[in-house]
């Protein structure tokens, strides 16, 4: 018995000491080998980690105004289990519909939504249509669901609706599609997708940062808890080289062609030849990067044309040819020789003009207005040579990339292995190229020589302070001919547009400016590989004025539906109607001299005066001591824009325009008993589309908007005989040459009959 009791005390000892070495183990292990681990596990529980977005920088034109920015943005939440408790579940579908334009089918199975055990959840997100909604959405949910709550008051329920806004940050682009392929969007995300966003997102995305500290069970702070606050760091700004006015009157006159002609894509770009600064670059059919989600848009509506397309170019490319046989003095326009068609040594078919029987026996600078191919291939292939036309190709860019700083820029390589290539390259054909470095091109002319760099960004600045990250300064790639080549060029170039019989490019003739360009038409080739005349490349480029050029312009249609429509009636039309709006927005004057009846006085009228950003009690004043009549629209306090531009030669009795609100914004005032002129003046500042039926004055208007454009139809009539008639040389003026000079939108006032234009 005493033994059996030993025994089991022996055992029971034994037992209890084995748990205690296991015991003593365990703690071990737990406090000293794992002990850093569960210390980081215990505090994982208690710590609460924050994050701090960062913003993602704006990006704004070269005046500052925004283009793309972050901007409060709302989620809409439903939470079926109390939609369900308060029966609301009809009328939250009903009234989701009408405020997001959802489905009611896809609202039902969300706010009807259950688990895996039946009940109904707790919190849905409505997308795609209520996620990231702007603050006009976010009212009208706010104000319905302030309507259900009073409805739940007064059936004395709980005032709980189940339906909720959650507040985030998305990307905005307030200008709708302007610039849309500059910019490119980020997606709902915030991940950049296309454009600049893209390409410069290490820039613009920020870096986030985080707050941690030590909490109870309900997540509050515990006092005088430990606490790491890592503050965000926002993006960089990004100011670009782009004027959003130039760009607007770009995408402007692009969409009337566009929709007459219905090609496959346009391209327009604008640049300072002096610094190859990008002032607006555009591209049809375009999108909505605020809406870049939508179905209705095919892929192409995405591509930027003038960086990542190729085409034959055409006679525009003979610019290059007429530069290089000028430097190497091999240009002479009195020369004669026999227009119609050429033959290529070691070849039996000969290569023709566009008529082909030719123009007889004409001069080299007739043949330069006429666009004859046969005079370019005489002064590429026999005069250049292959080595020096390749040389000149290459010298003015063409085959490499121009290193602008938007993604994808492609470009091919140009190859003359024979004298067939030799001969069609001189006047454009069997050369690949790209709009911008046609731009570049003809921007050398222009600037005196010099392949510069083209730019899309101005500068890089920090957010926080102010301070300018990066700079962009004029890169000079190389002198390709000398500036007195490049004059002479550009005075030929300058003929081809000011014959108004046989120049090419009379139709891009602005009466007061001297323009210089080149049409061009490219014959596209068909599956069989052979050329198919019913489809062309047309285009036109040029820059203005010729003696001090600000604005360089290349337009480009890609297979208009005439076949007979060639550069000169589809491009230089829209060349002209941008040049014509952007030069006097520019402070271009025109040109503003008169002679005497003996030809040595010269007149000339007074400029503009600056205006903008001036107080507009100030500018009253201002106007007033120099005895200018002037009108101002809006009601801000500062002016935000003038017309005319400062700088812009005034008539005798002009009025000057002062714009004092956002134009987007403003009502659209009464202009009844205004000239037409006056009216198109305010309205250009608007950047409202103007039709204008009958002449005299303004006696009715009915203002429109469709897809947020505003349009403005003018009814006007003839002043009636003993009726007061306004200051009548508002209807037009007269220049000091002589002729008259309508409106800056070249919109004559008292015209008969019904005239269009897009202001």
């Amino acid at each position: 018995m005493i033994k059996r009791i030993k025994l089991r005390t022996l055992l029971i000892g034994g037992f209890i000491t084995l748990l205690f070495i296991v015991l003593l183990i365990r703690v071990f292990t737990l406090q000293v080998v794992k002990g850093q681990d569960w210390h980081e596990r215990a505090v994982a529980q208690w710590t609460r980690k924050v994050p701090i977005p960062a913003t993602r920088g704006m990006i704004t034109d070269r005046n500052g105004d925004v283009l793309a920015s972050d901007v409060p943005a709302y989620t809409v939440i439903v939470n079926p289990a109390v939609i369900h408790e308060n029966g609301l579940e009809d009328q939250i579908i009903e009234g989701l519909h009408k405020i997001l334009g959802k489905d009611e089918s896809e609202l039902k199975a969300l706010v009807t939504a259950k688990d895996e055990e039946g009940k109904y959840r707790t919190n849905r997100e409505v997308r795609n249509e209520g996620w990231k909604i702007d603050e006009t959405k976010k009212a009208e949910i706010v104000k319905y669901n302030d309507e259900l709550k009073d409805q739940l008051k007064k059936e004395k329920k709980v005032m709980a609706t189940g339906l909720d806004l959650i507040k985030e940050q998305k990307r905005y682009y307030p200008k709708g599609t302007l610039a849309a392929h500059i910019l490119g969007y980020t997606n709902r995300d915030g991940k950049a997708v296309a454009g600049l966003e893209a390409s410069e997102d290490s820039y613009l995305k920020g870096t986030s940062g985080i707050m941690k500290y030590e909490s109870d069970l309900q997540g509050d702070q515990l006092p005088e808890a430990n606490m790491v606050y890592k503050p965000a760091v926002n993006g960089k700004n990004l100011k670009l080289t782009l004027d959003d006015t130039i760009q607007y009157y770009i995408e402007d006159a692009m969409k009337e062609t566009y929709e007459k002609y219905r090609p496959i894509s346009m391209t327009v770009i604008a640049a300072d030849p002096k610094t190859m600064e990008i002032l607006g670059m555009a591209n049809l059919p375009t999108f909505n990067p605020n809406t870049y989600w939508n179905p209705a848009y095919e892929q192409k509506d995405f591509f930027n044309y003038a960086v990542k397309a190729t085409y034959e170019p055409g006679s525009t490319f003979k610019i290059v040819t007429l530069a290089g046989a000028v430097q190497e003095r091999l240009f002479n326009p009195n020369t004669i020789y026999q227009s119609g068609q050429i033959y290529v040594k070691g070849t039996h078919t000969p290569l023709h003009d566009i008529v082909r029987s030719g123009w007889g026996p004409i001069t080299f600078l007739e043949g330069v207005k006429r666009s004859s191919n046969v005079a370019f291939v005489k002064l590429g292939s026999e005069m250049l040579g292959k080595d020096r036309l390749l040389k000149y190709i290459n010298d003015f860019g063409f085959g490499q990339k121009t290193g602008i700083e938007l993604p994808g820029e492609v470009s091919m390589p140009i190859n003359l292995p024979g004298p067939v290539e030799v001969a069609t390259a001189s006047y454009g054909h069997g050369v690949s190229v790209t709009p911008i470095q046609q731009l570049a091109a003809i921007s050398a002319v222009a600037n005196g020589g010099k392949l510069l760099k083209p730019h899309i960004i101005k500068e890089i600045t920090d957010p926080d302070t102010g301070k300018v990250f990066q700079s962009t300064k004029t890169d000079v790639v190389r002198q390709v001919i000398s500036p007195e080549a490049a004059k002479e060029t550009s005075s030929y170039l300058e003929q081809v547009v000011a014959d108004r019989v046989i120049g090419t490019g009379r139709e891009a003739y602005i009466d007061g400016y001297r323009v210089a360009g080149k049409t061009g038409t490219a014959v596209k080739y068909g599956p069989d590989k052979k050329p198919d005349s019913s489809k062309s490349v047309v285009s036109f480029i040029g820059f203005a004025p010729v003696n001090d050029p600000k604005i360089a312009l290349i337009v480009i249609v890609d297979q208009p539906n005439d076949p007979k429509a060639g550069g000169g009636k589809v491009a230089a039309p829209i060349f002209k109607k941008i040049m014509s709006q952007a030069l006097p927005y520019m402070g271009v004057p025109k040109t503003t001299t008169k002679k005497t009846s003996d030809g040595k006085t010269t007149v000339k009228r007074p400029a503009a005066p600056t205006l903008t950003k001036l107080a507009v009690k100030d500018a009253k004043q201002k106007l007033l001591n120099a005895g200018i009549d002037f009108e101002t629209i809006g009601k801000g306090s500062s002016v935000i824009r003038q017309f005319p531009a400062a700088g812009t030669p005034m008539s005798p009795g002009q009025r000057i325009y002062l714009l004092t609100e956002e134009a987007e914004k403003m009502t659209v005032p009464d202009m009844k008993g205004e000239s037409l002129r006056d009216a198109l003046n305010i309205l250009t500042l608007l950047k409202c589309a103007v039709t204008v039926d009958g002449e005299g004055y303004v006696t009715e208007q009915l203002v429109t908007d469709k897809n947020g454009k505003r349009s403005v139809q003018l009814t006007l009539k003839p002043v009636k005989d003993g009726e007061a008639s306004q200051d009548t040389s508002s209807s037009s003026t007269e220049d000091e040459s002589g002729s008259k000079d309508t409106s800056a939108d070249d919109l004559a006032a008292g015209k008969s009959g019904k005239e269009t234009g897009d202001n």
